[in-house]
């Protein structure tokens, strides 16, 4: 590879990590922020520094989403998932406050929630870079798809039941009704809603379809331990 070539190559990686970093920074911001409003009973539909503080994190990953699939070697493979985070992180909530459309408070509050999904991307991308096992990659993505679905649906369950439901008192409720339905032990909390109920039944089947990965996980691993041990007596 010629020097030209290598030091593009390697400026296009230490680019791309920068962002990537500074993408995980801003969610994580825009998450407290979505926390706090929540947890303090701040009106969505009131609160000027959430909007703008979306507005403009949300415009940082438009243009980094753009630049990342300028500066990509295969930008025809790229395009289609390049498409979908674009649609992702467009601010439709300013746009909502701009245009004064009607939603539900639900779709609202997804609305908020989801520039987190360029998040998610970035931390799975970055795992499957770092590790080498693609199957441990596949693992840590899973955790960290399992830990974002659980938080983010606790907050939402929180939202939705609070209000009418003297069961769920505080977010640590919440939190507990999630954690036992996506274990599918299940919990002494009824939602009375219908966006509770239905959170409650994602929250088990994602249990039922995630939980199994950690079973191939660990059998794989432990066959590679073993295997390891075989190799290392005979030897």
């Amino acid at each position: 590879m010629p020097v030209s070539s290598q030091k593009l190559s390697s400026f296009r990686k230490h680019l791309l990590y920068v962002m990537h970093l500074m993408i995980i920074a801003l969610s994580v911001i825009l998450l407290y922020a979505i926390t706090y409003d929540t947890l303090s009973k701040v009106s969505f539909l009131t609160d000027r520094r959430y909007l703008n503080l979306q507005f403009w994190i949300c415009m940082f990953f438009l243009v980094e989403t753009v630049v990342e699939w300028i500066i990509s070697p295969d930008k025809l493979r790229r395009l289609p998932s390049a498409l979908f985070l674009v649609i992702v992180c467009v601010p439709y909530v300013s746009l909502i406050h701009e245009f004064h459309w009607h939603v539900s408070l639900e779709i609202y509050y997804i609305l908020r929630l989801m520039p987190l999904v360029r998040a998610v991307a970035v931390l799975m991308l970055m795992f499957g870079l770092i590790e080498r096992n693609w199957i441990t990659g596949m693992f840590s993505s899973y955790l960290i798809i399992l830990a974002m679905t659980l938080y983010v649906l606790s907050l939402m369950f929180y939202v939705e039941e609070h209000p009418v439901n003297a069961q769920v008192y505080d977010y640590w409720q919440s939190l507990w009704y999630a954690l036992m339905q996506m274990n599918t032990c299940g919990s002494n909390i009824s939602p009375l809603t219908p966006a509770g109920k239905i959170i409650g039944v994602i929250l088990s089947i994602e249990g039922l379809i995630v939980f199994p990965v950690f079973t191939v996980f660990f059998t794989h691993a432990f066959g590679r331990i073993r295997q390891t041990a075989e190799t290392t007596s005979r030897d």
